[in-house]
């Protein structure tokens, strides 16, 4: 595991290193986005992968890695919403500081979670981490459309996690050398 940590580890710090520059060029913006905008960001870029998964083509540049890198960010900055709701948080030092706490806290699930399950993800298709990942924004659109009230389901904070690890596991796989 150790090995995974350590990629797990350096795709944060690739997401994060485009987050902070674009915290220094866009400032604070993204701050004004409520959750459900949040969702449909993540949406649109979920249903973009799958699109270019399907087809195996694409008219925009943008590559499926910096879509997944943007996933992570969004998913970043939905649960720096849900711990800050009411906290400006445009200093860039106490931004990456946040942001550092966020990335932990979904580490240590993401510990958690591979002791249990071993690393099953990495017998997984990437398309498949695509797929959870859109099952999963499904669910945080109608615990949403719910006003957050669920009746035995994790709420959108837990969802916001899992989409982050499976797309930081989808980056670890699209980075590693083929063989």
């Amino acid at each position: 595991m150790d090995i995974t940590i350590q990629q797990y580890q350096n795709q944060v710090a690739q997401c994060k290193a485009i987050f902070m520059k674009k915290a220094q060029d866009y400032g604070n913006a993204w701050q004004i986005l409520r959750l459900p905008s949040l969702t449909d960001q993540i949406y649109i870029k979920l249903l973009r992968i799958r699109n270019i998964e399907e087809t195996g083509t694409q008219k925009i540049e943008d590559s499926i890695i910096s879509e997944y890198q943007g996933i992570v960010n969004y998913c970043i900055i939905a649960l720096l919403k849900i711990d800050y709701p009411n906290t400006d948080l445009s200093d860039l030092a106490l931004l990456s500081t946040k942001y550092d706490e966020q990335a932990e806290k979904v580490l240590q699930l993401m510990k958690n979670k591979n002791h249990d399950y071993g690393e099953a993800w990495r017998l997984m298709r990437i398309s498949s981490l695509t797929d959870l990942c859109l099952m999963k924004v499904h669910r945080i659109k109608s615990i949403e459309d719910h006003q957050g009230k669920t009746a035995i389901s994790e709420g959108v904070e837990a969802n916001y996690m899992d989409i982050m690890n499976y797309c930081l596991f989808a980056l670890i796989r699209l980075c590693e050398p083929k063989n």
